[in-house]
């Protein structure tokens, strides 16, 4: 078996070429605000697992040239993991504070209410960045 392929800031860029071009559609959805509104914390969480399933299975479930014990780590977490997790929440933050998405769905809402709301609305639509971030890392 061939040494796995080195992280490289290339990889990141591919990621949040794959992140950004997923998450897009789901920022600006209605129905993902909805959802957001009417999530618990717990839904929340479960839905931050299942980012962390996909990303980890996507990269190295899928991919059988990557071990992630072969990998560069950050406090025992791989490199390329920790790089599609930041991907993957921040192009769906930074997409949806860009396009005010929280101010359009969310008008009738304390200041409070819509950050924890957008937040939820966020780990929603990793669910789609990541696997958008993770194919293109894996791609290209």
């Amino acid at each position: 078996m061939g040494r796995a392929p080195r992280y490289k800031l290339a990889d990141t860029a591919q990621q949040v070429v794959g992140g950004f071009l997923l998450a897009g559609p789901f920022v600006v959805t209605e129905e993902v605000w909805v959802l957001a509104t009417n999530m618990s914390w717990w839904h929340a969480a479960v839905t931050v697992a299942v980012v962390f399933a996909i990303g980890y299975g996507a990269l190295y479930e899928a991919d059988d040239d990557r071990d992630p014990d072969r990998e560069a780590e950050v406090a025992g977490v791989p490199l390329r993991f920790v790089s599609l997790m930041l991907v993957s929440y921040g192009s769906v933050a930074v997409l949806a504070l860009t396009l005010t998405a929280p101010s359009t769905f969310l008008e009738n809402v304390t200041t409070i209410e819509r950050a924890q709301i957008t937040a939820r609305a966020v780990s929603v639509g990793a669910i789609f960045s990541v696997v958008g971030a993770a194919t293109a890392d894996s791609v290209f």
